[in-house]
């Protein structure tokens, strides 16, 4: 059998600029200032994403992948998924595990990654096309943070949403996400979420504040973004990188703060914005999780959680869940 690539772009052509356009019109002119992270991730804030991974502060990527190379044989006796769909796939590289032990467990044939990336989506399955020659790969370009639109496949399908982004959205951001998630399964599928857990807010804002000073250049690279795309005269010296721990809403928060009072221009926008000093723009969240209040956000999705697993430090957790059965 020859591996058989088919890509799908869900997205118009007009996508990436009438989104930037929108999202940094609201967050800019919002009262507190914010902007979404996914602008950080051009190829720039790619490259620094992935070495911030390696970083020794990170702790998030390295207790992922522990717990996948550990319980990944689990995943796929509990799952015997026959496709398997991973969200916001970027690289790919933590999905080799877990495609090594449904192929070993003699279930899978499908694999359809969906990202917004399509050179991120196409580079990363072609080098899963050479790597796994059997597998149909699918891959679909699209946003999900607006739609959800999961390939069909032999079933059981297992939808895999790792690296903690779950924690990037708001509460009402994750239940419209996983509502969504939810109305998108059959009873015969499963997903599994990865997410970091509550801790040492110390250790927290280290993971955020790395002392090489990589996560603040990953931070002011979003002012470049806007700089070539939208025309803008950010000076990102002229802000610092701030992370703080949230007590009240268990998040570790990112912030750029103006280190003295200044104007920005934006011209494609026909906008200028004020940031008075002291003045922060928030770029990111990060929530941490208890297992209660996970299981709670699941529940009002109609997921039900069946397997935890976490690594031997207790830092991260994957979890699997399924369409509640319904009742009556």
């Amino acid at each position: 059998m020859t591996t058989s690539l088919t890509v799908h772009d869900t997205l118009p052509e007009d996508h990436f600029a009438r989104t930037l356009h929108e999202d940094v019109r609201a967050g800019l002119t919002a009262r507190p200032k914010s902007l979404p992270p996914k602008w950080f991730y051009d190829a720039r804030g790619s490259e620094l994403f992935t070495r911030i991974t390696r970083l020794p502060e990170y702790y998030l990527t390295r207790a992922e992948r522990q717990i996948l190379r550990a319980h990944a044989p689990d995943i796929a006796r509990h799952t015997r998924a026959r496709t398997l769909i991973e969200l916001g796939s970027g690289s790919s590289e933590k999905t080799r595990t877990l495609l090594d032990a449904l192929i070993a467990g003699g279930t899978l044939r499908h694999y359809a990654p969906i990202d917004v990336s399509r050179d991120a989506l196409t580079s990363a399955a072609e080098s899963l096309m050479a790597a796994y020659p059997d597998l149909e790969v699918t891959a679909t370009v699209a946003d999900f943070d607006d739609q959800l639109p999961l390939p069909e496949g032999p079933g059981p399908r297992l939808v895999a949403f790792l690296g903690s982004t779950i924690g990037n959205f708001d509460p009402a951001q994750r239940a419209a996400f996983l509502g969504r998630l939810s109305a998108a399964l059959t009873p015969t599928d499963a997903v599994l979420i990865g997410a970091d857990l509550v801790k040492s807010p110390t250790t927290l804002v280290r993971a955020y504040d790395d002392a090489q000073g990589v996560t603040a250049e990953f931070n002011k690279n979003l002012l470049r973004v806007l700089n070539r795309e939208l025309d803008a005269d950010f000076e990102p010296g002229a802000f610092d990188h701030h992370a703080v721990w949230n007590e009240g809403a268990e998040r570790v928060e990112m912030y750029l703060r103006a280190r003295y009072g200044h104007t920005v221009k934006l011209p494609v926008l026909d906008l200028k914005v004020t940031f008075a000093q002291g003045e922060s723009l928030r770029t990111e969240l990060s929530t941490k999780f208890r297992r209660p209040r996970l299981a709670a956000d699941l529940n009002r999705a109609s997921l039900t959680p069946t397997h935890w697993w976490t690594d031997p430090q207790n830092r991260f957790t994957l979890l699997l869940a399924r369409p509640t059965e319904p009742t009556g």
